[in-house]
């Protein structure tokens, strides 16, 4: 039994020292997602899908991007327990705390990107393209860290589950719904589209196909520190 104790003991550390690469990996990729977010909204010619309502409440409201970033959050964990109820696994709740380091996470590198200056639809381009590839990375940080989620994910994955709908669909149709949020708040409270633009269209569109370029050899990279 003692030999038997001595083997696993390591590996049990070995394990758990994994998991905690694995978490620290996952925090680096959203703090370059945050990033990501505060050059689009520098830019000024549209975020991603999910950062695009809080983006505009964040104009019509006193809040910031990333409190109301945390505050979405919090609605999607809670739509996942409504919707999987006992299939619901509390490990997800940890989607609560991504959240909350997302979104202080994001209005600190909008801070901390304020005193650049980004003169003309060229450099709004610049800007906006950054912006993507950054977003890009970060979501090949969580893929590769493969632990949590970020809750807009886990609800669509919450959904596929109870719902025959393919991960894909059903993400198209969440990004779009969020996007048609977007605008009709815009639109009623701000009088024209702020926060939905060419550069929503474009990070729709090449966000996750870089993304996936990326996750090779990120994966890679991955199998090393993790192994």
């Amino acid at each position: 039994m003692r030999k038997k104790e001595t083997q696993t003991e390591p590996q049990a550390e070995k394990t758990e020292f994994r998991q905690v690469r694995r978490y620290l990996f996952l925090l680096v990729g959203l703090f370059i997602m945050a990033f990501g977010v505060a050059f689009s909204i520098k830019a000024g010619l549209g975020t991603s899908p999910i950062s695009s309502v809080p983006s505009v409440l964040s104009e019509v409201t006193s809040l910031t991007v990333g409190n109301i970033t945390i505050l979405m959050h919090c609605c999607f964990v809670l739509l996942q327990i409504l919707i999987l109820r006992r299939q619901y696994k509390p490990i997800q709740l940890l989607q609560l705390a991504v959240a909350v380091f997302f979104g202080y996470m994001t209005d600190f590198a909008v801070w901390a990107l304020s005193p650049l200056q980004c003169n003309g639809y060229g450099m709004e381009w610049v800007f906006c393209i950054i912006g993507i590839v950054l977003v890009a990375v970060g979501v090949s940080f969580e893929v590769t860290a493969n632990v949590v989620t970020l809750a807009g994910e886990g609800l669509v994955l919450a959904i596929c589950q109870v719902a025959p709908v393919k991960f894909g669909t059903m993400k198209v149709v969440f990004d779009v719904s969020l996007v048609v949020i977007a605008c009709i708040l815009s639109l009623v409270f701000l009088h024209g589209l702020y926060g939905v633009r060419e550069g929503t269209v474009a990070a729709a569109l090449f966000v996750g196909t870089l993304s996936r370029q990326i996750n090779k050899p990120l994966g890679k990279l991955g199998k090393r520190i993790f192994a």
